[in-house]
């Protein structure tokens, strides 16, 4: 079975850093990737980065270029996702999930993924 886990959240004043975690285990196909999706309070669930398996293509949403970064350990088949000059709009709960054929038209949309972890709270304080 394909399982997920994100950790990593907390709270974490504006400006400051994170770093989230996503422990992954059960995939067997090469042509797969993981994203990180968050929520915010009131607000549907929005793409923030995604990395593939093979070749380790990046997308990000234009709202965290130049803040946020993904990458991956496959050998411990983990994906991190760090994140660098927090803002209070970035408090949201961060989900991780897998998902198959992504590229830039495809990674932001939560259909791609049937599979995802039970996402970690990060709040920023102003």
């Amino acid at each position: 079975d394909v399982q997920l886990q994100a950790s990593g959240g907390g709270l974490v004043q504006a400006g400051g850093s994170l770093t989230l975690s996503c422990s992954t285990s059960g995939f067997t196909l090469d042509d797969n990737g993981i994203a990180w999706f968050r929520q915010a309070p009131g607000k549907g669930r929005e793409g923030v980065a995604c990395i593939t398996r093979s070749g380790g293509r990046t997308y990000y949403a234009d709202s965290v270029v130049g803040r946020v970064t993904i990458f991956s350990d496959n050998a411990k088949n983990m994906v991190h996702l760090r994140i660098i000059g927090l803002r209070p709009e970035d408090t949201a709960v961060y989900y991780c999930a897998q998902g198959r054929y992504l590229n830039d038209d495809t990674w932001s949309r939560e259909r791609q993924y049937p599979y995802w972890g039970q996402g970690t709270l990060v709040t920023v304080s102003s």
